[in-house]
């Protein structure tokens, strides 16, 4: 753990964006922590990250300026719980996740701080935005998380990434349809999906299904009651009647 990371240094920040005090609260941090069995190290990492990304968030929206009191339920514990969920590594002794679309870092800067302390451990930031991906990159380097950050379109960088891959991650990024045809070319390859959605994924997947054949788990997450993971294990897309034909 490098020594210029220091613990403890969230508890009482407190920030004004838009002439607002906005303070990251202490006993909400404490509810979060407690939740997992999280190591002194990656305590400080993530203290590290969510004290830059305050500092960011005064110019760059990474997250809701509601959310900040929360924060650490609301965005670190909520990324957190996916380390249980997600299958070991099968491809190579060490665990490679890809996060779609990762804005201010959730899950996937979460989850690279959990998995500092694995051994090749490497998680992959998409993010297109510009503004998001230079916050990432800083993030990156201040907590010396396993992370690369790749400022591009999701499926630019898919195909390069997608037989690696052992788990792929997406928080609030697209209408489920969407996000499955995105997710697609990492199962093909044998990696599982884990997809936080909300309390209507039940109606999302029934859409889905319209146009994909899909082998998934309803998780449902610790941290909100309507917040659920969607984890797939398998995925095809289903053939559409030619025009003029109706489906058998």
């Amino acid at each position: 753990m490098d020594p210029t990371l220091k613990s403890g240094t969230m508890s009482n920040r407190r920030e004004i964006v838009d002439g607002k005090i906005l303070a990251v609260d202490a006993e909400d941090r404490a509810r979060a922590l407690a939740m997992f069995d999280v190591s002194r190290e990656t305590t400080e990492r993530l203290d590290c990250f969510i004290d830059l990304l305050l500092t960011w968030q005064r110019h760059t929206n990474l997250v809701g300026a509601s959310t900040i009191p929360s924060l650490w339920t609301r965005h670190v514990a909520d990324s957190l719980q996916l380390l249980a969920i997600a299958p070991k590594a099968q491809k190579s002794t060490a665990p490679v996740w890809v996060d779609l679309g990762t804005g201010g870092g959730f899950p996937g800067l979460v989850i690279a701080c959990a998995l500092a302390e694995t051994p090749g451990a490497c998680i992959h930031l998409i993010e297109s935005s510009s503004k998001k991906a230079r916050f990432l990159r800083d993030a990156v380097r201040a907590t010396y998380a396993p992370a690369i950050v790749h400022e591009d379109r999701i499926e630019t960088v898919a195909s390069k990434l997608a037989a690696s891959a052992d788990v792929v991650t997406a928080r609030a990024l697209a209408p489920l349809s969407d996000l499955l045809a995105l997710v697609a070319p990492f199962i093909e390859k044998g990696a599982q999906a884990l997809l936080m959605k909300g309390q209507d994924v039940d109606i999302e997947l029934t859409a889905a299904t319209k146009y994909w054949n899909v082998v998934a788990d309803i998780v449902p997450s610790k941290t909100s009651p309507s917040g659920r993971i969607l984890a797939v294990r398998g995925l095809e897309r289903r053939e559409m009647p030619r025009s003029g034909v109706s489906p058998s």
